[in-house]
Formats: structure tokens, sequence, C-alpha cells
């Protein structure tokens, strides 16, 4: 139908229009279908469905549930649409099918719908707001409301697995600890002996002299 009101232009005729459509049967039931609509033109040589409309009202009788607004009440008073562990946007698409289907319109309805089948701490924290809390009969803002807390608990969620795996990095110690600390430890080695002085020879007939004694030499001169 978009196609169709995009590009008017391509097609001439309904029956252009029904021809292109069936080409997208391929599969299933749709392809049994279209193929059944074949061989009745092969059979009477006339394709059974001259108008758009028509065959819009012979889609609908293959392909749509019979009752779909008694299945969508029913539903409804169940608790198989509830939200369990979807996210609200998945929850929110999945239940404004069903309220539509079901031809809801009364907002007061509406809300307590959803609100029954929303995840207890959501419906929760928006039931007790102390300020701008949505009214009981304000189906929008219920829905906005929701949303934004489930986004909050979200951004909240990737914050707090963020911070477990930033404080529980394993830390690795410079040392094994299995290696004994003696293997690190420098050995106390001994000073090696302070060398004597080694005492001078004297010649025979001359007195050793003291240590602190200056020693002069006989033969050498002496400078006065």
């Amino acid at each position: 139908m978009l196609y169709l009101r995009l590009a008017p232009e391509q097609f001439s005729c309904d029956e252009e229009k029904i021809f292109w459509t069936l080409a997208f049967f391929k599969d299933r039931r749709a392809a049994r279908w279209s193929e059944n609509l074949f061989h009745q033109e092969a059979d009477t040589g006339i394709f059974p469905i001259q108008s758009w409309a028509d065959f819009e009202q012979q889609f609908r009788s293959q392909f749509f549930l019979v009752n779909a607004e008694a299945d969508a009440v029913n539903a409804l008073e169940g608790s198989a649409y509830y939200q369990g562990n979807r996210m609200v946007d998945d929850y929110l698409d999945s239940f404004l099918t069903l309220v539509s289907d079901a031809r809801y319109t009364d907002p007061w309805t509406l809300v307590v719908k959803f609100r029954r089948g929303l995840r207890t701490n959501i419906q929760g924290q928006i039931a007790t707001m102390p300020f701008r809390r949505p009214a009981d009969t304000d189906p929008e803002a219920w829905y906005a409301a929701a949303r934004r807390i489930d986004q909050a608990r979200l951004t909240n969620k990737a914050f707090q697995s963020t911070l477990r795996s930033t404080t529980t990095a394993p830390t690795r110690s410079a040392l094994p600890r299995s290696t004994p600390l003696s293997m690190f430890r420098l050995p106390l080695s001994t000073p090696p002996p302070i060398p004597l002085r080694p005492t001078p020879s004297v010649p025979s007939g001359r007195r050793a002299p003291h240590p602190h004694e200056d020693v002069i030499d006989a033969e050498s001169p002496i400078i006065s």
C-alpha cells in the first residue's frame, strides 16, 4: 500500500497492482494462495479477482484472524501480554497493537491494562512519584514515564557493570607468592683485609728508624 501510494504512475490499472503484489507471495500459504488464483485463471480463462478492492477483501479473509477483536480482548484479560523480561519499548509496541485490535479507547481502561502488565518495580515507581505523577486517565503520560524509568534503569545497569569490571580487575604482585624473599637478599660479604705497610729493609750496621722519625741518608747531601 505504501509503494502504491508513492508511485501510482507505475500502474495503469488494478490488474497490474494485483499482479505486482502477488509477485511477493513466494512462500508457504501465500505462495499456495497465489498459485491457486492462477490455476483458476487457467481453468476459466478469467482471473478470479478483478478489482483492487476485491483483492484486499480476499486477502483479509485468507490471512487475517477470523475475530481479531475477540482474540485481543481475551489476551488483555489474561497475563500472557505482560512485560516480563522485555524492555518497555517492546512491551509497549505489543500492548498498543492489542488495544488497537480490541478497539479499546477509554483512557482509564488503557492505563489500567498497561499498568497491570508493567513490571512491578516500574509501575511502583510511577505510582509513587512524589511530583508530576501521571494521571490515571492519561495513558500517554504513563507510556512516557515507563520509558524514562526503563531507560534510566538500563543506563544505571551499564554503569554498574563498568564499575564492577574496574574494581574487581585482578592485580598482579611484582613477585610470585612462591618466590622466597631470601633469593633477592644481597649476600653479606666480608670486607677485604687491609694490607699492612711493608717494613723497609735496614742495611747492616744501621738502626731501624722509628716509624715517625725522618730518615736521612748519610750519603745524601744536606741542604741548609
